[in-house]
């Protein structure tokens, strides 16, 4: 290990000496590959693209290169597979909700149904599980969120971190990016799902801004920097109208060198999958992977992850393909046994 170390140090002292760009990057990627698990396709593909173009690696484009490195590493230790699926756990009517019945359906129920579903989802063989209060309609913008609504995802989701094995991520409702951090960092959960990281869309909560410039911010201030943020592009469950003129080439772009970790890309609205085109062309000018986050179905897996990094996956797991129902671990296990022969192909 020292004596690996060394040689990385001279060759690096060596290619800043004579300034061999494309020697530099050689030596950091043998090196990384020596101690990490990754998948460099997307990064040969670039660093081929420079050495074709015989043009010298820039700054610019070697911090590209260093980003697609750590994003992919990222990916690939918290899920340890090739296209990871995440799984949704739906949580009933929060406190402070409108629909929240603590009659009927109190902290400890929702808790429990939480629990259960997460547990099935597990044993269906997903990798991994995001929260989600999705029942809290009508929903507020992210700067509107209460405490209570902070309070009740975080104590549930301690108690489903408790009850698995797999990594675990938070979605607040709607674009409550800072809450659910504070949430992931209370918790230990990996990753916050981001609707709206630059730019701007109007959602059923009205105009809503992109927060990457103040949430990243946060993160820092909480040194939080093991929360990872997966950002939406062109978000199902709204009107993009507001930025028409960009398309959602240069929105992943924007995204992108705005700071997002990792980006999603959506259909119109849940259960409804984008288009084979649409991911081609969100991914055409990025190099930070991409995975997908509604409307996936066995049917459709394999076209729609041979042009992207993993999945999000919520309706396709319930009882009758309904996100309202409770998961139904079979549907999990079929859609996963599916899932599993597509990475044996790749």
């Amino acid at each position: 290990m020292v004596i690996l170390l060394y040689i990385y140090i001279l060759c690096k002292c060596f290619a800043f000496i004579c300034e061999d760009s494309y020697f530099f990057l050689s030596v950091d990627i043998i090196m990384r590959l020596c101690y990490i698990d990754t998948n460099f396709i997307k990064l040969m593909f670039l660093y081929y693209n420079n050495v074709r173009s015989n043009c010298r690696v820039t700054t610019t484009r070697y911090n590209e290169l260093e980003e697609l490195l750590m994003s992919q590493t990222w990916l690939n230790n918290t899920f340890s597979v090739k296209k990871p699926v995440i799984g949704m756990v739906h949580l009933f009517p929060l406190p402070g909700s409108p629909l929240y019945d603590p009659a009927q359906c109190g902290m400890d129920k929702l808790t429990e149904l939480a629990v259960a579903d997460a547990v099935r989802l597990e044993r269906g063989g997903v990798d991994g599980l995001q929260l989600e209060n999705i029942w809290d309609y009508p929903y507020l913008k992210g700067e509107d969120i209460g405490n209570e609504t902070v309070a009740a995802m975080a104590a549930i989701a301690v108690k489903v971190k408790e009850a698995v094995s797999i990594p675990v991520g938070i979605n607040c409702h709607l674009n409550g990016a800072f809450a659910a951090t504070a949430i992931a960092t209370a918790v230990g959960a990996k990753w916050v799902r981001v609707f709206e990281w630059v730019n701007a869309y109007v959602s059923h909560a009205g105009i809503t801004e992109g927060i990457g410039a103040k949430l990243a911010r946060y993160r820092s201030t909480l040194r939080a920097d093991g929360v990872k943020y997966l950002c939406d592009v062109n978000v199902k469950h709204g009107s993009h109208f507001l930025i028409s003129d960009r398309s959602i080439a240069e929105q992943a772009y924007d995204a992108e060198s705005e700071g997002a970790d990792l980006l999603i890309v959506t259909g119109f609205e849940t259960g409804v999958p984008p288009t084979k085109e649409k991911i081609e062309e969100l991914s055409s000018g990025i190099s930070i992977p991409v995975l997908l986050g509604s409307g996936i179905t066995a049917r459709n897996a394999a076209e729609l992850l041979s042009c992207s990094d993993g999945a999000i996956v919520g309706s396709a797991f319930k009882e009758g393909g309904n996100w309202k129902n409770v998961v139904s671990e079979q549907n999990t296990k079929e859609f996963m046994d599916v899932i599993k022969a597509i990475r044996k192909e790749i």
